[in-house]
């Protein structure tokens, strides 16, 4: 009898322990994502600068993990990976531009009165006597019944913007009012919007007034880098770039128009009212001269792949972007690997986090993609390339869901939502979080345009429903010192460390409330690998029209 009581207790015992490694199995472990940030964002790994050695061992170890994870590869042709060819081009000095008119001529020194590069693969730029056109907001938005441009003609002409939404700064009897988010940027009123709007309307170039307030940062951050840019080096013809932007200080700009008679905060009031339209500056033409440096490369976007059950040709996706600012100047410590501690190899901990729990749990059936994109500091480059040439088809994509840089400051009663009003996905958002015992808080400053910053923009533009996860979107309701201690870790990381030697890895983070963010995301897939539901777009998002599209190619292939 004793001896049977022994054999099952030791039975009992083993079991036991069976049952305590499962649950540690499907829980999102700090000491994991410890143990990746460390790899990645060590010096070996030199920055994580795509086209550079970094970028080879970081493939390598992702690569590595997601195969002692059990995935199967997701990229091109059986393989892990997905090639992105890029260019690096750099306007070289000496470096002449001039805006002249009937009686003036005004002067511009890169970096500091303009912020100007090009995307076009030329070695040579030149630019004589180009007619100029202030153009407003440069907003066509039809759903709005709104459009800046009216009959005007910009071809081979230079475009000149106001940044923001016409709504940014409108006050509450301004026709404009309201129209676009009131203070929460849409896409109408990013940068990118706005040059990709001249190049379709034939514009030779295009500059963005900068404002800090409206801009969401200041002349520095604008200007950094200037004359440097890196894009898709195998761009559709039919669809080029145009062949100058940037940024144009505000007090150039003032100069600018009151050379033309004209005053920026009259036009700024004016260009709020739906029936402003562009026009070109009597008289004024602008002129440029430079040579350009043009570096080609290929960097590699990684994907691994859960397969489904049932339903495994709709896919689900979890991303990350791996690629960091690599090698800078020395700091006051002497530091030059920018690592990207945070921003975001603390992201990419979490998405193999994601999938290691994901492959312990029950079977999904759905399919799980998970990725990790190149050269999201560039100007989401790798999605970017992704989105233009899916290896899963985009209707069948049913959600992305995004991490890009976590909070490091401990458990929080809430999580930061990006762009409030965008699509249902916040509302699962908001009920798992209550799962949690935390609540939903908007980001603290909307008319940033954090939204269209990340990653997940890319899949968004493209019509599949997005969430982000960005620690920086607001200062989180920490239980320990709450919103105040919140808002001042975001204070020190953005002020101090954001793209600097000081995102490093440190044994003074907790880790607590990156890993019930992660978690809030584990819950959500699983709930939508294991359903038939297809998240949409809320009625005034920008991308809804897209998804309607794509919804009925999905709908035509499977009748």
């Amino acid at each position: 009898m004793l001896r049977f009581f022994t054999l099952t207790l030791s039975v009992l015992c083993s079991l036991s322990s069976l049952v305590a490694h499962a649950e540690q199995a499907t829980e999102i472990s700090a000491q994991r994502l410890t143990n990746i940030v460390k790899v990645l964002a060590s010096d070996t790994f030199e920055g994580r600068a795509p086209g550079t050695p970094g970028e080879d061992k970081t493939i390598a170890y992702l690569i590595e993990q997601m195969q002692g994870i059990g995935l199967k590869p997701g990229g091109v042709d059986g393989n892990w990976t997905q090639d992105v060819p890029m260019m690096r081009t750099v306007v070289k000095s000496p470096l002449a531009m001039t805006f002249t008119g009937t009686d003036f001529t005004l002067s511009l020194e890169q970096g500091s009165s303009v912020s100007i590069d090009t995307a076009r693969d030329l070695q040579t730029i030149v630019a004589e006597d180009v007619p100029v056109v202030f153009v407003g907001f440069g907003t066509h938005a039809p759903e709005q019944n709104w459009d800046d441009y009216g009959d005007i003609d910009l071809t081979g002409k230079l475009a000149v913007f106001l940044v923001n939404d016409p709504d940014f700064a409108a006050t509450a009897d301004e026709p404009a009012a309201g129209r676009f988010g009131n203070r929460r940027m849409t896409y109408y009123g990013r940068w990118a919007y706005k040059f990709e709007e001249a190049a379709r309307r034939g514009a030779l170039g295009a500059l963005v007034i900068h404002e800090t307030e409206a801009a969401g940062y200041d002349w520095t951050v604008a200007a950094a880098g200037a004359g440097e840019n890196v894009s898709l080096a195998n761009k559709d013809p039919q669809s080029l770039p145009v062949t100058l932007q940037g940024w144009l200080h505000n007090d150039a700009a003032t100069q600018l128009l009151a050379g033309a008679g004209l005053n920026l905060n009259d036009l700024r009031i004016a260009a709020r009212n739906p029936n402003f339209k562009a026009f070109e500056l009597d008289g004024v033409k602008f002129a440029t001269q430079f040579d350009v440096d043009i570096t080609r490369f290929d960097s590699r976007n990684v994907l691994g792949v859960l397969p489904g059950g049932a339903r495994a040709d709709e896919i689900i996706m979890a991303s990350a972007h791996w690629d960091a600012y690599g090698i800078g100047a020395p700091d006051e410590q002497g530091r030059t690997v920018r690592a990207g501690a945070n921003d975001d190899a603390l992201g990419s901990a979490g998405i193999l986090e994601l999938a290691r729990v994901l492959k312990a749990g029950p079977a999904l059936e759905r399919s799980i993609v998970f990725a990790f994109w190149t050269a999201e500091e560039a100007g989401l480059v790798g999605s970017k390339a992704y989105a233009a040439d899916p290896i899963f088809p985009i209707e069948t994509t049913v959600a992305n869901f995004t991490l890009d840089i976590l909070q490091t400051a401990g458990a929080s009663h809430d999580v930061i939502l990006v762009g409030k009003g965008q699509s249902d996905l916040e509302d699962d958002l908001a009920r798992a979080a209550q799962a949690q015992g935390r609540y939903v808080t908007q980001e603290n400053l909307p008319e940033n345009g954090l939204f269209y910053r990340a990653d997940h923009f890319s899949m968004a533009r493209v019509g599949v429903p997005v969430l982000l996860i960005m620690g920086i979107a607001g200062g989180a309701d920490l239980v320990d010192g709450g919103r105040e201690a919140g808002d001042r870790w975001i204070a020190d990381y953005v002020g101090n460390c954001y793209h600097k030697p000081c995102d490093a890895w440190s044994d003074g983070w907790d880790l607590t409330g990156a890993i019930q963010d992660i978690e809030l995301f584990q819950r959500l897939i699983a709930e939508l690998a294991n359903s038939s539901r297809w998240p949409s777009w809320k009625a005034g998002s920008e991308f809804k029209s897209v998804r309607d599209q794509s919804r009925n190619q999905r709908d035509e292939g499977n009748p």
